[in-house]
């Protein structure tokens, strides 16, 4: 992980003594709300349906456990004992006083974490694969490459009142676990034809009201300019950004109506005064940031492990979890490992101030001390031996963690809907469990295989409904809850946008409907496909027929 220089540190403690004086001021009433609006967004300080919402920024996703039991503190102390996981690898706590948050940032400071920026119209926490540095399918760590742009990002004076907010994200591997099409700017790390590394770079993807896939601009990027064509695309946005409507403020809407090819050129125009300028990386800058993200010390251990493979074919229950929640590690004898923090009647993504100290503990004792939250709502630890998986499925039993269904239909993402948001039109967290409750045979649900089911309350798109197998969308009808469904959307080997359905349905209806969703799928696969497989093969038709088939007899 990065690690904060004194310079760094100094920084952090004079922006928290900075927010604590502007809060100061608005509570004595010498600030109006209007005033103190952008100050406390840009703090990651929101107003929610029921109280202020704080968001943390866990860069590209890492934590180490110092900071995670950091988090528990909080928790304990200035909330109600839990904290959420957010789709950007953020943690949120829902119910701070406004008055308390310069003491939580004060405390965040110790621990070398901020909520600055995780709002408003800026550049957002950048993302990145959730196994980067230890993937088998990577190009390289792209880390380093996040760090480059956290720091070039952060306080950057141009970019702090952009036309709307502004996310970027880092795919180093031939799966895309970030999602990174659906965001505005999406970095890929690519070989060319002589094995030089570098990047393509696709510009104009997000969700919310007009879900779009990004296209690229850009083939092969050297890797000293990555940060000169970043500023490059920045500018040509922040110029020509609508601001007029904050519907069709993102990037997205002007690269759309701009073409990608006229945005390129403007794009190109722009970096030629900027490519050989003072923020071209040099091979120090970029040798620094690496250093950062170092191996840990891993044992020489054989390829495989004989009680393991005991274990696994004895202990069906474990059998199950290592196949779907550990993944191979590029180190021999080692395992990624990912908490499903999807139990029954949990909302997806809390997580305790004890499950936080428990998880720290256990990630002191079995990963080397570091934790990364991932866009799914979950957590890893990336690097496992092998002969301590039994012993670490175990435990994670305990605490609720080991449920065996990463990648599942009941490893549902979900926004935290009308439970907290000001801005959700119907609730989110009740349709999870609804549906996890429906599908609750492990053994039908390993049958399903891969499935993906994400759960917005409103139309941002905080749930990633648009890019999920089966998405589910809150909308409000003259007063009440409805929920319309659509189909196809993925983000893994390819990204796609999900197609509605037809008419949205009550919520007492939406279970139902899922469930004739995936018996479609039964009834019409070939051995093998996944259901993004068979939709693809089949479109829409056969699903939207068995849905309404009643209210067409």
């Amino acid at each position: 992980m990065y690690i904060y220089s004194e310079h760094d540190q100094k920084i952090l403690d004079e922006r928290v003594a900075q927010f604590r004086g502007q809060t100061e001021r608005w509570s004595a009433g010498d600030l109006t709300e209007d005033e103190y609006l952008p100050l406390r967004l840009q703090n990651g300080l929101y107003e929610q349906r029921h109280a202020p919402l704080l968001r943390v920024c866990a860069p590209y996703g890492n934590m180490n456990t110092q900071q995670l039991r950091k988090l528990a503190h909080i928790a304990r102390t200035y909330d109600k004992g839990y904290c959420h996981i957010t789709t950007r690898t953020n943690i949120q706590f829902n119910w701070p006083a406004i008055k308390e948050v310069p003491n939580i940032l004060e405390e965040l400071a110790t621990v070398q974490m901020h909520a600055i920026q995780t709002s408003g119209n800026c550049i957002r926490n950048t993302t990145t694969d959730h196994f980067a540095g230890v993937a088998l399918d990577e190009v390289e760590d792209p880390r380093p490459w996040c760090e480059l742009v956290r720091q070039w990002s952060t306080f950057h004076p141009e970019f702090a009142y952009l036309p709307r907010k502004f996310k970027i994200a880092v795919c180093a591997s031939t799966e895309d676990r970030s999602a990174s099409l659906v965001h505005d700017v999406a970095i890929h790390i690519v070989k060319n034809d002589a094995g030089k590394v570098g990047f393509k770079i696709f510009v104009g993807g997000g969700l919310g009201r007009t879900p779009l896939v990004a296209a690229p601009i850009h083939e092969f990027l050297n890797q000293e300019d990555l940060l000169s064509y970043l500023e490059a695309i920045l500018r040509v946005y922040n110029r020509y950004g609508r601001r007029d409507n904050k519907y069709k403020a993102r990037i997205k809407i002007l690269v759309k109506a701009l073409t990608p090819a006229a945005f390129k050129k403007q794009v190109e125009e722009e970096w030629a005064h900027l490519k050989d300028g003072p923020i071209k990386l040099t091979a120090e800058a970029i040798a620094e940031s690496k250093s950062y993200f170092q191996d840990p010390d891993y044992e020489n251990l054989p390829a495989e492990n004989e009680e393991l493979k005991q274990k696994i074919s004895t202990d069906r229950a474990f059998g199950n979890w290592y196949r779907i929640n550990t993944h191979a590690h590029k180190k021999q004898g080692y395992r990624i490992v990912t908490l499903s923090m999807k139990k029954t009647a949990v909302a997806p993504g809390d997580v305790s101030d004890q499950q936080l100290e428990d998880i720290a503990d256990l990630a002191d004792q079995y990963g080397y001390g570091e934790v990364r939250a991932t866009h799914d709502q979950n957590l890893v630890f990336s690097d496992v031996k092998q002969a301590d998986l039994f012993n670490l499925w175990q435990a994670l039993e305990k605490l609720g963690f080991a449920t065996a269904n990463i990648g599942m239909i009941t490893d549902i993402t979900c926004c935290p809907g009308g439970h907290y948001c000001a801005l959700a039109n119907a609730q989110s967290i009740p349709i999870a469990e609804a549906i996890q409750r429906r599908f609750d045979d492990l053994d039908y649900v390993y049958d399903l295989g891969e499935l993906s089911l994400k759960v917005s309350g409103c139309m941002n798109a905080c749930g990633h409904h648009h890019v999920s197998n089966i998405g589910i969308l809150g909308v409000d009808k003259k007063g009440k809850e409805y929920y319309q469904v659509s189909i196809g959307g993925t983000t893994r080997q390819k990204s796609a946008i999900g197609r509605i359905v037809g008419p949205s349905f009550e919520r007492t209806d939406v279970v139902d409907v899922i469930e004739k969703i995936i018996q479609t799928f039964v009834d019409n696969r070939h051995e093998g496909e996944t259901f993004i497989q068979v939709y693809d093969r089949l479109g829409m038709m056969p699903y939207k027929e068995r849905i309404y088939a009643k209210a067409t007899q």
